[in-house]
């Protein structure tokens, strides 16, 4: 099936109009290393979005970012699932395997809030521990302080920030950001191989590579960067700020990790602000060996540390 073929139209009630959205070939999703799992698909404002749902048991939901999908958390899985835990990773609209809206300007914090948010009432998700990297931190930390916070009664973040117009982002934040925005085909398998402590093999990129044949599926890599509210009075900052303050007294258990080396948000500059928006979790614990991509480098150690944290805690 062509990139052509592949692009149909979507139906979004949001704005009562129609989104063209395109949707990856499924043969670009066969035979991923390390990934023998099944797709499940819902569909939500007229997408049709991906998840991963495999094991059972209380649920772990764990939430990708810019510019990864479900794949990242694919060496989590087998030992939380061997643990007796329910392990589901969503792809957000933009990636992986969910519809691709072609429109930059669809993509917003409200809009993908509202897709995970789907997700866990569509399931009738309850008692979750939600794992956030990146991206994920901001959307995360909105369902559980303002959402869906009586769905959820664990937290695990990790390399991720808050949204509030008065966060800092930092010197290696700004570089990817104008990276992104240099290149309309962002090269995603080559920014992960960078990104990460150790390189992964370009069969591992090629499989980041999978959702986006051309540059044409990737509106919502070339759109996230731009949702970042710098200024307090920018989109996103207000709910951002409510979410901040909604999680400011939260007592839920929370494991807050950081990875050793990481290019895009060093923990000096980014690092010490997770505790702000997880007070509970104090400071966050550094992970030898690991890059941005904390769960490509460290995954196997990552399922393993979060299966023990929450084996005294379930």
């Amino acid at each position: 099936m062509s990139a052509r073929e592949a692009r149909h139209p979507a139906h979004t009630s949001q704005n009562a109009r129609t989104v063209d959205a395109f949707r990856t070939p499924e043969e670009r999703f066969a035979d991923l290393p390390g990934f023998p799992y099944e797709p499940r698909y819902r569909e939500h404002d007229g997408l049709r979005l991906a998840h991963v749902d495999e094991g059972d048991g209380p649920p772990v939901v764990m939430l990708h970012g810019q510019p990864t999908w479900g794949y990242l958390f694919r060496k989590l899985i087998p030992p939380l699932a061997g643990a007796g835990f329910r392990c589901i990773a969503p792809d957000l609209p933009g990636f992986g395997r969910s519809d691709k809206p072609d429109d930059e300007d669809w993509y917003s914090y409200d809009r993908h809030t509202a897709a995970l948010r789907s997700l866990f009432e569509e399931l009738d998700l309850r008692d979750v521990t939600l794992v956030m990297h990146d991206w994920g931190g901001p959307l995360g930390a909105r369902l559980a302080g303002v959402e869906v916070p009586e769905r959820i009664e664990r937290l695990v973040a990790m390399d991720t920030f808050g949204l509030t117009g008065e966060q800092r982002m930092g010197e290696g934040w700004e570089w990817f950001r104008d990276l992104v925005k240099a290149r309309d085909d962002f090269p995603v398998g080559r920014m992960i191989r960078l990104g990460a402590k150790t390189r992964p093999g370009k069969d591992v990129a090629a499989a980041y590579d999978a959702p986006f044949p051309d540059e044409r599926f990737k509106a919502g890599v070339r759109a996230f960067p731009k949702l970042i509210p710098l200024a307090p009075d920018a989109p996103g900052a207000a709910a951002g700020r409510a979410t901040r303050d909604a999680l400011a007294s939260d007592t839920r258990p929370t494991l807050l990790l950081w990875a050793e080396d990481d290019p895009i948000f060093p923990f000096e500059d980014v690092g010490h602000q997770l505790a702000e928006l997880f007070p509970a979790g104090g400071e966050p614990t550094v992970v030898e060996g690991s890059g941005h991509f904390l769960p490509e480098d460290r995954g196997e150690v990552l399922g393993e540390t979060v299966a023990d944290w929450l084996g005294a805690r379930v």
